[in-house]
């Protein structure tokens, strides 16, 4: 099985080819999800959507790297829902969350994007006393699972009749905080009891070496698609030097200043992300874009590191000066993530792999100075 970083992609175009305008249409959905995107007021996809959902719908398997609020939900929900059109069956998805809320929200836009396919989804997560009513909607089969993976092995074990053997697309949604959350373990037992013949979607907003393993564990010749670097194109387009923050960045190449483009919804991922500006006695500075929506998340961490956030001034009206700079940043932005793509893809044929530079280790065993392990010799099957 290939490692993720030989995982093809069919989201390059040679660099004198323009991407023609993505549309749902051109994406080739079904009549019943066009119409269900529309009622939604879903115009146009997003990235993450025009680049994943070629390749799902050919049935690949999926690597997506992207932030929440990317779209990515859409992304893998609109090529189960129209393989479920094309072979209705019971029991034919199971959606991994790392919280209640999440697998809430997921549910919501699986039944918005299938009402009018008559899908039925069941959530099924714990920390709730309605154990009883979940075995009981499982039991009439529904066409798909929205868990926690605690609460599903729990039901995989305990409840009589259930089983999942004739699953048929599994999706991890924000990998990284799976295994965070330590549901690593509990993942392995449900990998161990589905079908190793069935389409997987792995979606992260990170890609750090826990979730890595996990990708070589249940991904077969996957596709990447990955759009998380974008505006860090787009800043240093405009003149402000910029690297993106993620999990194959190295802590070398790292700055002293992190922006967070979407607020991160615990306390701890936030620590640890600003965490980054200042090591080994440096200073350093970390911005946060917010909106009225993101006032809880804010006063949330602001209780935990017992400091008031700085509010920085804006001007209306130099905002609006300056959208046509950043709309144009914006399209030289795409047009160098397929150049970069297509040279990624050429380097990884001839090389058969990726870089050798440091990972951001979860266990941040390269910057403690700890040394590193020594890998075994041996083939991967």
């Amino acid at each position: 099985m290939p490692t993720p970083e030989e995982a093809s992609t069919s989201t390059t175009l040679p660099p004198d080819v323009p991407a023609p305008a993505a549309t749902f249409e051109r994406l080739g959905l079904i009549e019943p999800l066009l119409d269900a995107l529309k009622s939604l007021n879903f115009t146009t996809p997003t990235d993450i959507q025009a680049a994943a959902l070629p390749p799902a719908l050919e049935g690949r398997d999926i690597i997506g790297v992207a932030s929440t609020g990317s779209g990515k939900t859409a992304a893998f929900a609109l090529p189960i829902l129209q393989k479920l059109w094309e072979d209705p069956k019971g029991l034919f998805a199971v959606i991994m969350a790392p919280t209640r809320e999440l697998a809430y929200q997921i549910s919501q836009h699986f039944e918005g994007l299938g009402a009018a396919m008559g899908v039925r989804c069941a959530t099924i997560v714990g920390g709730m006393d309605d154990r009883m009513t979940q075995a009981v909607t499982l039991a009439k089969k529904p066409h798909i699972i929205v868990a926690t993976p605690g609460r599903l092995n729990d039901h995989l074990e305990n409840t009589k009749g259930f089983n999942l053997r004739n699953l048929k697309f599994l999706v991890m949604d924000e990998a990284d905080r799976l295994l965070d959350l330590d549901f690593g373990p509990i993942i392995d037992k449900i990998l161990k009891v589905i079908p190793k013949e069935r389409t997987t979607y792995l979606f992260s907003a990170t890609m750090t070496t826990k979730v890595a393993k996990l990708q070589r564990a249940s991904l077969s010749n996957p596709v990447r698609v990955e759009v998380s670097e974008k505006l860090s194109i787009i800043l240093r387009t405009l003149g402000f030097p910029a690297v993106p923050l993620h999990g194959q960045l190295s802590q070398s190449a790292r700055l002293d200043v992190v922006i967070n483009y979407d607020i991160p919804t615990h306390s701890k991922d936030y620590i640890h992300r600003v965490g980054r500006t200042a090591r080994a006695g440096r200073s350093g500075k970390s911005v946060t874009l917010v909106t009225q929506y993101d006032v809880e998340l804010v006063q949330r961490i602001e209780t935990v590191i017992g400091k008031k956030m700085e509010l920085w001034p804006t001007d209306a009206e130099e905002i609006a000066l300056l959208r046509e700079r950043v709309d144009e940043a914006g399209r030289l932005a795409a047009s160098e993530m397929r150049d970069q793509n297509a040279g990624r893809s050429r380097k990884r044929r001839r090389d058969g792999g990726g870089g050798k530079d440091d990972m951001d280790r979860d266990d941040d065993v390269v910057e403690a100075g700890m040394p590193k392990k020594k890998s075994k010799g041996g083939s991967r099957r």
